[in-house]
């Protein structure tokens, strides 16, 4: 088995051209499957749905979330998809096994003014400083999630055109950046990162102090940071600040496929949750605007 994960493995990393994040997912899910057949002493090339559904209520009595069975439900199927593509099985065990519904909650999201506030923290009086209000003005001006930001290198900005190119994978878009994302963008690139890179062969858009491709870690730290100083009390991560983006997108008339578009999102149903904040919106204009409301 362990030869066949590995096999797994290097084919999505080559061929399907999985992100490392994702990569990082589908390993975890199918190692711990790995370790929960070896213990049970069954063959993993002859386990049948029964097994698979005995397997989901074992992470059920780890008080696995839904969300976290859903996905191991994901990478397994993968795997055996796999196994059957190399004919090593002849049947997938994890056909016609439902995926358990996941509630989707309501996206956590800042006002414009929480937004405003935090946007207002980093100073332009030194390297970091320049750098953070470059980072914080990007990341809610595109709505790019974190692994995205991280990823993208100097080439990837068109100062001309006023618009990011994001790829991961195989799916790409092009994304427009605003005045003061593109002021903050502009001053970072021409001021702070030439000194903060060490090695001009470096290209990475955002880096550390240590001149280095900048972490998911790092950049959680960064928002956090700042969120403290405004004296924010909601809990803001880097996808709070991508909520955020749709949402006022929305509030303030942009079209829903347009969002979709810029967001990434494959399906509309994704793109669809933001709807209730916009309706939101409609109620307060309506109470406010409307003789007889």
């Amino acid at each position: 088995m362990e030869k066949q994960i590995k096999l797994f493995l290097e084919f999505l990393e080559n061929d399907k051209k999985v992100s490392s994040n994702t990569l990082q997912s589908y390993k975890r899910d199918i190692t711990q499957y790995q370790t929960y057949i070896e213990k049970s002493r069954k063959n993993y090339l002859k386990i049948n749905s029964k097994d698979i559904n005995e397997y989901f209520e074992y992470l059920k009595s780890l008080n696995k979330k839904t969300s976290t069975i859903s996905r191991a439900l994901a990478s397994i199927r993968s795997f055996y998809q796999f196994l059957l593509r190399t004919k090593k099985v002849k049947k997938d065990p994890t056909a016609g096994i439902q995926s358990p519904k996941v509630e989707k909650k309501a996206p956590s999201i800042l006002t414009s003014k929480e937004v405003e506030l935090l946007l207002e923290q980093p100073k332009n009086v030194d390297l970091k400083g320049i750098r953070d209000k470059a980072m914080l003005e990007f990341a809610y001006a595109t709505g790019m999630r974190v692994t995205e930001i991280i990823s993208l290198n100097i080439d990837d900005i068109n100062l001309k055109e006023n618009y990011v190119y994001c790829h991961t994978g195989f799916k790409k878009r092009d994304i427009p950046l605003g005045s003061l994302s593109m002021k903050a963008l502009k001053e970072y690139i021409e001021k702070a990162r030439p000194i903060l890179i060490k090695d001009e062969s470096n290209k990475a858009l955002f880096v550390n102090v240590n001149g280095k491709r900048l972490t998911r870690q790092g950049f959680w730290k960064i928002v956090k940071y700042y969120k403290e100083q405004a004296h924010i009390t909601k809990d803001i991560t880097p996808h709070v600040l991508r909520h955020s983006f749709a949402t006022h997108l929305l509030q303030n008339g942009a079209d829903l496929k347009a969002i979709q578009t810029m967001l990434g999102h494959s399906d509309i149903s994704s793109t669809q949750v933001y709807m209730q904040f916009q309706n939101e919106n409609l109620k307060e204009i309506y109470h406010k605007a409307h003789p007889r409301a």
